[in-house]
């Protein structure tokens, strides 16, 4: 792996720096040849690292410092204008001065989201940036789910594009030789939908840079059928939302009912031994991390409360985009799509 440098935006999220050099502290030793840039405020930062002295001693993270946090209730056209030296700006800066190939953040969706797109621009020829994310499949595979909520509104042209970036996505870093991609819908048939959906569905069958499949419900989305799944930001942030929310009231109605009992708890490990390999794979800290498609450079969106695993996934998912140059893949995708309609 040729060497890389990764820009962490240690003030942003609900947890602040403390999971941010912790997970920092694991990526240290699990990439030994990636370089990382720590953002945020100098003092707060240098105390924290005291309690991390391999941190201190390597020679492999540097620090930046920025005098302005960027909160997670503010506007995002507000911050735009406000903040130019916020850590989420200036970790953005880094990229797109090439001094890293790609920033992590859990600061605000939005705020991210707005400087990204001023900062880094839109690859040539893609019309808009799309939010995805990896979602567990049923048969053990990791699927993508786009959008989530960089557009909460989107044409027919939008959305075959977010089937060829996405489609990308998947060739290169889940290694899916040929992705198969489908619309979300509310059913399979090809007169469901509105207008908008049934147009996108005959761009992206006509389109030879996508292997489509058709449409699926959101019954589908951890069912395998498909190892990318298209739609606009504000269904797939309802989708997304649904879901986490579901794995919440089971995870609490689980850890409830065998609370409290010592035979209960004495089964509980006995299980989870038993099926760790399991239990690991269905682990939601090791699907954090959320990718801004389209852009010229690596931007990663790690949860707000993320935790230091959590977030080192995030690092983990944001250093194999930049390993694989993802933006140029998907630049030269676009390109190729393009030449085909002039």
């Amino acid at each position: 792996m040729t060497e890389l440098t990764i820009a962490l935006d240690a003030m942003g999220g609900d947890q602040g720096p403390d999971i941010v050099v912790t997970a920092l502290a694991r990526a240290l030793s699990s990439f030994p040849r990636v370089h990382f840039i720590l953002v945020g405020d100098e003092a707060k930062l240098n105390t924290l690292l005291q309690q991390h002295p391999q941190i201190q001693k390597s020679a492999r993270v540097s620090l930046q410092k920025s005098t302005q946090v960027v909160a997670m209730t503010d506007k995002p056209s507000a911050v735009v204008r406000a903040k130019p030296d916020s850590s989420m700006r200036v970790a953005l800066d880094l990229v797109h001065n090439g001094s890293a190939q790609a920033c992590v953040s859990a600061g605000n969706t939005g705020a991210l989201m707005a400087m990204a797109y001023l900062t880094l621009k839109t690859l040539p020829g893609v019309m808009r940036p799309a939010l995805v994310a990896s979602l567990p499949q049923q048969n053990g595979s990791q699927g993508l789910l786009l959008d989530l909520g960089a557009n909460p509104s989107c044409d027919a042209e939008t959305l075959c594009q977010f089937g060829i970036m996405g489609s990308v996505m998947a060739q290169h870093i889940n290694a899916v030789k040929k992705p198969r991609v489908a619309l979300l819908n509310m059913g399979t048939e090809e007169m469901k939908g509105n207008d908008i959906v049934r147009h996108a569905a005959l761009l992206l069958k006509a389109s030879p840079h996508v292997e489509y499949i058709g449409f699926v419900e959101g019954s589908d989305l951890f069912s395998g059928k498909a190892d990318v799944i298209v739609c606009d930001g504000f269904t797939g942030n309802i989708a997304l939302k649904s879901c986490e929310g579901l794995a919440e009231l089971l995870y609490a109605n689980l850890k409830q009912s065998f609370s409290g009992h010592t035979m209960s708890k004495w089964l509980v490990k006995l299980l989870f031994k038993r099926y760790r390999k399991s239990w690991d794979w269905l682990n939601p800290d090791q699907y954090n991390g959320a990718s801004l498609l389209g852009l010229r450079g690596v931007v990663m969106k790690s949860h707000g409360n993320a935790s230091a695993n959590a977030y080192f996934s995030a690092i983990q998912h944001a250093i194999r985009e930049a390993e694989v140059s993802l933006p140029e893949q998907i630049h030269d995708r676009i390109e190729a799509a393009l030449l085909e309609l002039r």
